[in-house]
């Protein structure tokens, strides 16, 4: 006598009986395998189930909402670095300068800088120091073609108050 295969073996399309059960276990284990192969993997591994995380992740995947910021950092805040100069030859012409991962430097003057602190305000800013009007430089391209170079005791531009004036350098 023939033996036969157990149910496991038989092909759905030889034995109508077992159709049925076996196209639906084979259809669970490759919906289930399909998930697991079309999930995204990050850093190289495959996602795990949610309940796995221990406490410690799961703080890192989802922070707690009182932990956060009420805001979201300024774009001064996120894309540059900041630097403070303080000028020691002459006490209160501090400056504060801005500098962004591609080289561009911000150059401002601090909030206890003298020339804020005058009566009156600062009333004109003049680009106009040296042998050039800084105000009619156009830098164009992206090797920055009619830059002005500078040095460190290049002057930057003249702040007018209405006794004084003051040379950023």
């Amino acid at each position: 006598p023939r033996r036969r295969p157990p149910p496991d073996a038989i092909s759905p399309h030889l034995h109508p009986a077992a159709a049925g059960r076996r196209s639906r276990q084979l259809a669970a284990r490759m919906a289930g395998e399909n998930a697991a192969a079309c999930a995204p993997e990050v850093d190289g591994h495959a996602p795990r189930d949610a309940a796995s995380f221990d406490e410690e992740t799961r703080a890192l995947i989802a922070p707690d909402a009182g932990s956060l910021p009420a805001a979201p950092p300024s774009a001064v805040e996120a894309n540059f670095a900041r630097y403070f100069a303080a000028d020691y030859l002459n006490p209160g012409h501090d400056q504060y300068v801005y500098r962004h991962p591609n080289g561009l430097c911000v150059v401002g003057l601090a909030t206890a800088h003298v020339a804020l602190k005058e009566e009156g305000g600062i009333t004109a800013i003049d680009f106009n120091v040296g042998k050039t009007d800084r105000s009619e430089i156009k830098v164009t391209g992206k090797r920055k073609r009619n830059a002005q170079h500078l040095q460190e005791n290049s002057a930057l531009c003249k702040v007018c108050t209405k006794d004084k004036t003051f040379v950023v350098l």
